[in-house]
């Protein structure tokens, strides 16, 4: 069934177990504003599927989870926030308000049982299950809803379909992280003493509107648009000796992929402080990624080829351009960048690409920073550096992913750390002689301004237009690493611009 032809889902649960796996299920489904209205005959199975989402959210079997019946309402301070209402002693609907229904929806779900209760305060947009007993043994589910939280839980569904078909019928499922683009991760447990797994939900990235030349976005900056080019990736880098996750299972029409689990450590602490042994280790791994030879065209076996795009000027541009459309609007109070401005800029940006003419390019796994670099303690060598998130790689300037890694975009890499990690990686790639590490910095130092061009945009953006406030945070830092990358000589026309501009230095965050 296609996700955009679904209008309702109509669900056998034969036992308990499965109305339990349900709930758990349909936790991975929910986002904040969601009301999930439980409709049914007592033991039909809605407390029984509360609880399974309850605990699921939580990520604790043992949550406890009191039913709200005489309260009327009990809230959990969760993954999502979430207010479990009982209504079937409510004298009236205007109780609700006082119960806080419509404030638990701004930034949380509400899990309704005995939702006719509410009568017309039940929101327009709520998701509908019904529960009923057929006149065979277990229980039949319906659920309405509005098309997209349909095709949503369709979506989660859908890979259990999958796991189904893949011998993990039983596995939990939980929610481990979602990104700024549609891609979400899963952990799975399989039954007893198995590994844990991974699974990536990638779906096909619907083309945006065309922006430029016919283009849409993703295409104009080369972003993937299904599973494929990170399977192609991933079997290269594997391939190579570096530790990529092993690819289990996986449905490449649907955007599916059961992933080796490479574990949960990270290379940043518990305050969210850089680990200077494991960064060192990291831009170690990043050197012997660039002494590598990698192929450019790369063939799976079910006979698909991909292409490593490359990060071409068309590319570059675009992305600074982002600077000039999103984040001087936000500091001029909504005022766009003048004809001029705009013309001067982009000038600027074609010189500086013109100085990269000659530098080293590689395999540019375009997002080499924190949040995508798993730590192995348990390994030697590079295989401690455990990669993931490497979709969009790209073949172009070798200086970018080590800006991504010294120039954190999420965590402040303070400045003796990061020029330490500057050396150790000119020290490691010294070692050959065709390394010009005079040439390498300045490609460093343009390829820091090209990203923080971008980011300092994209936050702006993300906040604006996709309501995702929180990426603001990284500001001040990414500001900071454009005031770096100004002191290369090769920089000055920028940072001209951007002080004529009324964009001014900025310090280190800490």
């Amino acid at each position: 069934m296609s996700q955009a032809d679904v209008q309702e889902i109509t669900i056998e649960l034969p036992n308990e177990a499965a109305t339990i796996q349900f709930g758990e299920d349909l936790a991975l489904a929910v986002r904040a504003g969601d009301c999930i209205a439980l409709d049914g005959d007592l033991g039909a199975g809605k407390s029984t599927t509360a609880r399974a989402l309850l605990r699921a959210l939580a990520d604790d079997p043992e949550l406890e989870v009191p039913s709200p019946t005489f309260t009327l309402v009990q809230n959990y301070d969760l993954r999502l926030p979430v207010a479990h209402f009982d209504l079937y002693r409510l004298s009236d609907e205007s109780e609700l308000d006082e119960l806080g229904f419509h404030d638990a929806l701004t930034d949380g779900i509400c899990l309704v049982e005995w939702p006719e209760k509410a009568g017309r305060s039940l929101p327009k947009s709520a998701l509908s299950i019904t529960f009923a007993f057929p006149p065979t043994r277990g229980r039949t589910i319906t659920i309405t809803g509005p098309e997209p939280k349909l095709a949503r839980l369709q979506r989660v569904l859908d890979i259990r379909s999958f796991l189904d078909t893949h011998n993990l019928t039983s596995a939990k499922r939980r929610h481990l992280t979602g990104d700024a683009s549609s891609r979400s991760y899963e952990h799975i447990y399989p039954a007893a003493d198995a590994p844990r797994l991974v699974l990536m939900d990638a779906p096909k990235r619907p083309n945006g509107p065309p922006i430029r030349d016919g283009k849409p976005y993703s295409q104009l900056v080369h972003l993937a648009e299904d599973v494929r080019p990170f399977v192609a990736i991933d079997h290269m880098l594997r391939d190579k000796g570096f530790s990529a996750p092993a690819i289990l299972a996986g449905d490449n029409d649907r955007g599916i992929l059961l992933l080796e689990d490479l574990g949960g450590d990270g290379i940043i602490n518990a305050e969210r402080k850089p680990i200077a042994e494991r960064y060192r280790a990291s831009v170690a791994c990043l050197a012997a990624i660039h002494d590598t030879d990698f192929d450019h065209r790369i063939q799976l076996e079910d006979g698909y080829v991909h292409q490593i795009p490359d990060f071409d000027r068309a590319a570059m541009k675009f992305e600074v351009e982002l600077l000039l459309d999103w984040y001087l609007p936000h500091i001029r109070g909504g005022s766009e960048a003048t004809a001029e401005e705009r013309t001067d800029y982009l000038a600027i940006w074609d010189g500086l690409i013109d100085e990269l003419a000659d530098c080293e390019r590689s395999i540019v796994l375009r997002d080499f920073h924190s949040p995508n670099i798993i730590w192995r303690a348990g390994e030697t060598g590079h295989a401690r550096v455990g990669l993931i998130d490497f979709q969009d790689a790209m073949i172009g300037p070798a200086a970018y992913d080590v800006v991504s890694l010294l120039q954190d975009a999420r965590v402040t890499v303070e400045r003796p750390l990061m020029d330490m990690l500057l050396n150790d990686y000119v020290a490691a790639r010294t070692i050959r002689p065709t390394f010009d590490s005079a040439l390498f910095k300045k490609s460093f130092a343009i390829m820091a301004a090209q990203r923080a061009c971008k980011l300092n945009g994209l936050w702006v953006r993300l906040k604006k237009r996709d309501g995702k406030p929180g990426y603001m945070s990284h500001l001040p830092r990414t500001l900071w690493h454009l005031s770096v990358a100004f002191e290369h000589p090769a920089l000055a026309p920028l940072r001209d611009w951007c002080t004529r501009a009324g964009i001014p230095p900025a310090e280190s965050p800490t």
